[in-house]
């Protein structure tokens, strides 16, 4: 069995979170404020949880983001260590990339956009007992067709790994967690775009590498999309997601200090309230995210959204499954539905005029 020491982590941030704009104008993903704390934050807490303290981030877009808040680690039980990606070089070639800052044998990799229950002393312990060189968490789905297909034996040895097909062949799916024995990882050729799913675990199994799946159910989730971001949140939040850096009790609410929530207004689903937000009277928000200083007028429903920092949602209005920017203003009266987003600074006049996204 490995010990923790003999561990490092790699964790890929570099992503620009396209598919989450307007949110990411401003901080990157895993930087986006999940259940009180940045995302990435909850990720750092179930690895120092399992005793891993060497944690490498592999950044990019505005990186400065993650040291000015992280630093050295120190004031989260870790040793955090960076690696700038300059231009873009895919999976592959951003843990190639942070190679030189690695110590240990046996590396943990994560994507850092995805909430997971994965027992990761267990994925350890698959890749030890069967002395792979590289161990894929892989996690069954209702529909692969959207994902990296991975079929393995009766052993568990993965068999091959078709990117995104139309009929796969197993419902099993890379769930973005590996662990590479060091030397396999430093194989990866440096200084250009390589893709783990199309060149890097294809070439292993052609060169008949120990590639092992680590097959579990517990709970995943990408963060992609503004609607799988509300309910990464308020899974956390509730406790159907584990995480060792949820700011308060799990419950049906998150309230950060300085929030102030009218008496007759109901908050429940796993929303969480920031710091300094108002919430009026007969308000009801229900499994969404209110950034720091937003304010939530008197009658307001908020269901499935996220209201960005220190914008302000009239009386009346109405906020399902959308995304309002930093700063923005909502009217009065203003029903906002079927995936809107509004960019940040812009403000929506009063009055009962239906925006939709198909307006």
């Amino acid at each position: 069995m490995l010990g923790r020491d003999d561990v490092d982590a790699v964790v890929l941030v570099g992503g620009q979170g396209t598919r989450l704009r307007p949110l990411t104008l401003s901080a990157p993903k895993p930087m986006l404020p999940t259940a009180g704390v940045p995302f990435l934050e909850h990720m750092l807490s179930r690895i120092r949880a399992v005793g891993i303290t060497h944690v490498v981030l592999g950044t990019s877009y505005k990186a400065e983001t993650f040291t000015e808040y992280f630093g050295d680690g120190s004031a989260f039980g870790l040793e955090i260590e960076y690696v700038v990606e300059d231009e873009p070089m895919g999976t592959g070639g951003a843990i190639r990339n942070v190679a030189e800052r690695l110590r240990a044998d046996t590396v943990m990799i994560f994507n850092g956009d995805v909430v997971s229950g994965l027992d990761l002393a267990a994925l350890l312990a698959t890749h030890a007992d069967n002395q792979a060189d590289v161990t894929l968490h892989l996690v069954k789905v209702a529909d692969p067709r959207a994902f990296g297909s991975v079929p393995t034996d009766a052993d568990g040895r993965v068999q091959s790994f078709l990117e995104k097909t139309e009929n796969p062949p197993t419902d099993q799916i890379n769930a973005g967690c590996y662990v590479f024995r060091r030397s396999v990882l430093e194989d990866i050729p440096s200084g250009r775009v390589v893709s783990v799913e199309r060149e890097t675990f294809p070439g292993l199994l052609a060169a008949r590498a120990r590639v092992f799946g680590h097959i579990d159910s517990t709970y995943w989730l990408d963060l992609g999309t503004p609607a799988a971001f509300v309910r990464g949140s308020a899974d956390l939040v509730t406790g159907v997601a584990p995480t060792d850096a949820l700011p308060g009790p799990i419950g049906p609410a998150l309230l950060l200090p300085g929030a102030c929530v009218d008496r007759t207004a109901t908050v429940i689903g796993g929303s969480t309230i920031g710091r300094d937000v108002t919430v009026g009277a007969g308000a009801t928000v229900d499994g969404s995210v209110i950034f720091d200083g937003a304010r939530i007028a008197a009658g307001v429903r908020v269901t499935r959204s996220v209201v960005g920092a220190g914008a302000v949602v009239g009386v009346g209005a109405v906020l399902a499954d959308a995304v309002i920017g930093d700063g923005a203003v909502i009217g009065d009266r203003c029903e906002l539905l079927s995936g809107l987003r509004v960019w940040p600074g812009v403000e929506l006049p009063v009055g009962s005029v239906r925006f939709s996204a198909d307006s």
